[in-house]
């Protein structure tokens, strides 16, 4: 199975370099949020079919929120949502643009060969 993590900052359409388990991989769930300096994120997980690093067709996203303090290493993690119509609202138009672009670029051959569903989840509104 082939799978890659895209990060982003929530109102950000290019995501971070590290991915979600780089950043999120040694913190502390939160007790509450009292005292903390909170930055939202938006994590994008991509499968597919094939080894690293190309894919040969993509097969599945989820997307889940966060919020972290960085300096304190503590946040809140929700739970993947795979549902379409929540992916797409949860998707601003530059992430969905990013992404989009990546797939056409990085891995065409697995966009073309992916199903509708999976490139509908990309539509530019």
């Amino acid at each position: 199975m082939w799978k890659k993590n895209f990060l982003f900052r929530a109102s950000e359409a290019t995501p971070l370099t590290e991915s979600e388990n780089e950043l999120f991989h040694d913190t502390e769930p939160a007790m509450d949020s009292a005292g903390l300096t909170l930055d939202k994120f938006l994590s994008v997980w991509v499968q597919g079919e094939g080894e690293e690093p190309t894919p040969s067709v993509f097969t599945s996203v989820y997307v889940r929120t966060a919020t972290l303090d960085v300096a304190k290493k503590v946040g809140f993690l929700q739970p993947l949502q795979g549902r379409s119509h929540e992916i797409k609202q949860m998707l601003t138009h530059g992430q969905k643009q990013f992404l989009r672009h990546w797939f056409q670029t990085h891995a065409q051959q697995a966009w073309e060969s992916s199903e509708d569903h999976f490139r509908d989840l990309f539509e530019l509104e």
